[in-house]
């Protein structure tokens, strides 16, 4: 029987129906798994409860990187899973919707624009996957994450490039992560219309380079990318830094 844990004291909820985490040993690496999807419920079936992990949000200018975990539930196959990426954004939704009604578990964490500038992209988002694993409801016997690099964690650990097009727990969390951070711009553009956020989602498009331009930056950009890191060295007529242009917008604070 899978065994059951309790939420970490730091859950919250999204409105979604999905646990966010705010917060999380070395891990044995299982074997090369190239199988597709199908073969891939079959072989680690009987090993116990598998999750799939990816993330969303690393490339933005703006706004917290987001991840999921997804424990799938191999008596309620969910069909047509795939990459995020290559799904339309109503696809995604339905499946969205989907994947939280047939799932074992699923849980959403992210890692904030502050920790972001923090401790660097890369390691925020694994700490978003970890949050998402120690959020899930059931205990994983086995994680499989997207991509080559994996968080620590206390269990079994394998990590998968392209595995968001090869395994479907990894698909399933690549659509939550996606839908859920796309729900999270769409705020976030409520807040500064200004800056187009539900149009290109916080990525460097030029649009949102001319709004960065034109207003400066918000609390919620990344002041260690690139763009951003360039108006907050730009200097007004009197020397000192504009960093946040347009007052009259309140602060967001973890919008996604």
């Amino acid at each position: 029987m899978p065994s059951h844990k309790s939420s970490p004291p730091d859950l919250v909820g999204t409105g979604l129906s999905l646990p966010v985490v705010r917060r999380s040993w070395s891990v044995a690496k299982a074997p090369v798994l190239m199988q597709s999807m199908e073969q891939m419920a079959v072989q680690w079936g009987s090993m116990g409860l598998i999750a799939g992990v990816d993330e969303a949000g690393r490339g933005p200018l703006a706004g917290p990187v987001v991840a999921a975990a997804v424990i799938l539930d191999d008596q309620n196959p969910i069909c047509g899973l795939a990459d995020s990426k290559q799904l339309s954004a109503m696809r995604r939704e339905v499946l969205f919707d989907q994947i939280r009604a047939r799932a074992l578990c699923c849980a959403v964490a992210e890692a904030s624009v502050l920790e972001i500038d923090e401790i660097n992209i890369l390691q925020a988002t694994l700490l978003a996957m970890r949050r998402a694993v120690h959020g899930l409801r059931l205990t994983p016997k086995l994680v499989l994450v997207d991509g080559n690099r994996l968080p620590a964690l206390p269990m079994r650990a394998q990590a998968i490039v392209k595995g968001d097009a090869t395994v479907a727990a990894i698909a399933a969390a690549s659509i939550v992560a996606k839908v859920t951070r796309d729900h999270g711009c769409l705020a976030l553009d409520q807040r500064y219309p200004q800056y187009g956020f539900a149009k290109h989602k916080g990525y460097g498009t030029a649009d949102h380079l001319a709004a960065l331009i034109t207003h400066g930056i918000c609390p919620e950009h990344r002041k260690t990318f690139r763009p951003v890191t360039d108006q907050l060295t730009h200097r007004s007529p009197h020397g000192s830094t504009d960093l946040f242009a347009d007052t009259s917008a309140p602060p967001c604070r973890n919008t996604l």
